[in-house]
C-alpha cells in the first residue's frame, strides 16, 4: 500500500520527496510563532498588584485587621499567578529545538493549570481563616478596611480588563483574567462587609461574606481547572467533536475512510491534528491544500499532519 503524508507549513523543512512510496506536501494551514507580544499586560498587572500587596499588608498590620492581611495574602497569589502566566506566554514564543520540537507552547497550558490550582489553595486558606473568625469574631477597623479594599478593587478590576478581549481564545489569559476578577470580587466583598459592620457592629459579617466569595471563586475556577487539565492530558480541545472532524475528513474528494485520528492542544490557543486517510489514488497538492483549508476554517486546527493511504486500512501497520 502506498502512503503520502501532508504537513502544515510548520511541520518542518521537508520538500516533496521522490520516494515512490512516500512524499511530503505542505498546505497553507498553520500558525504564527511570532505574533505581536502582549507580555506587557502581565508585567503591568504584576507590578501594580505587588505594590498594592505591600501597602495592604502594611495597613492590615497597622489597623489590626485580619481581613486586610488575608486579602493581601490573596493578592499575593495573584502576583504569583500573573508571573506564571506571563512567563508561560513568553516561553510559548521561543523557537523550537531538536529536543523540544514543538517549542514551549505547552507552558501556557501548564500555567493555566497552575493558576487554577493556586486559586483552589487560596480559597482553602481564606475559608479556613473565615471559619476561625466565625467562631472567634474580632473587632474590625471598618473605615480603613473599606478604603484600602476599595483601592484594591480598582487595581484588580483594571488589571482584569487588560485580559478582557483575549480571555475568549486563550486559556492562559483567561486564567489571569479569572484570577484578577476573583480578587476584585474579594475586595468588593471586603468593602461591603466593612460597611455593614460599620453600621451594625456585627463582626461576624466579615467572615460570612468571605465564605460566600470563596464559593463564587471556586465555581468560576472549576471550568478553568478541568479544561487546563484536559489540555495537559492531550484530550480533544473543548468545543470540538472528534466524530464531526472524522466525518469532514471522510467527505473530502476521493476519501474512503478516515482513521487513526488524534486532535489535541499544542498550547492554549493552538490545535494540532494527525489522521490517516484512505483514498483510491494518491493525493495531489490541491487535495492537501483543500484539506488544510477545511481543518483551519471549520475546526481551528492550524497544525495538521495527514497520511494518505491508497488501498484499504487493513494494510496500516499503525492501526
Amino acid at each position: 500500500m502506498a502512503h503520502n503524508r501532508a504537513h502544515d507549513h510548520d511541520a518542518g523543512p521537508d520538500k516533496a520527496s521522490g520516494d515512490a512510496h512516500q512524499g511530503h506536501a505542505h498546505g497553507p494551514g498553520g500558525h504564527n510563532h511570532h505574533a505581536a507580544p502582549e507580555d506587557w499586560r502581565y508585567g503591568v498587572g504584576l507590578v501594580a498588584n505587588l505594590i498594592f500587596v505591600i501597602i495592604e499588608f502594611g495597613y492590615g498590620i497597622a489597623s489590626s485587621s485580619t481581613a486586610l492581611i488575608a486579602d493581601a495574602g490573596h493578592n499575593l497569589s495573584d502576583v504569583l499567578g500573573l508571573g506564571l502566566a506571563g512567563g508561560a506566554a513568553w516561553l510559548a514564543r521561543r523557537a523550537v529545538s531538536s529536543k523540544r520540537t514543538y517549542g514551549y507552547r505547552k507552558a501556557t497550558v501548564l500555567a493555566a493549570l497552575g493558576n487554577a490550582i493556586l486559586l483552589v489553595f487560596a480559597c482553602g486558606a481564606i475559608a479556613i481563616e473565615a471559619s476561625r473568625r466565625l467562631v472567634e469574631p474580632t473587632e474590625v477597623a471598618s473605615i480603613t478596611v473599606m478604603v484600602v479594599a476599595g483601592i484594591g478593587f480598582v487595581i484588580n478590576l483594571g488589571t482584569a480588563l487588560l485580559f478582557l478581549t483575549s480571555r475568549k481564545h486563550d486559556l492562559n489569559a483567561r486564567g489571569a483574567w479569572l484570577h484578577m476578577i476573583a480578587d476584585a470580587a474579594v475586595s468588593i466583598g471586603v468593602v461591603i462587609a466593612g460597611a455593614l459592620i460599620l453600621f451594625t457592629g456585627w463582626s461576624w459579617i466579615d467572615p460570612l461574606v468571605g465564605l460566600v466569595i470563596v464559593a463564587v471563586i471556586l465555581w468560576g475556577t472549576w471550568g478553568l481547572l478541568t479544561e487546563s487539565l484536559d489540555m495537559a492530558l492531550d484530550s480533544a480541545p473543548a468545543g470540538l467533536d472528534v466524530e464531526d472532524i472524522r466525518a469532514a475528513l471522510a467527505g473530502l474528494p476521493g476519501v474512503i475512510e478516515a482513521h487513526h485520528l488524534h486532535v489535541w492542544s499544542l498550547s492554549t490557543t493552538e490545535r494540532a491534528l494527525t489522521a490517516h486517510l484512505v483514498r483510491t489514488e494518491p493525493a495531489s497538492a490541491e487535495f492537501y491544500e483543500h484539506a488544510q483549508t477545511l481543518l483551519k476554517a471549520r475546526f481551528g486546527v492550524g497544525h495538521a499532519t495527514l497520511q494518505v493511504e491508497t488501498g484499504d486500512a487493513a494494510g496500516c501497520v499503525d492501526c
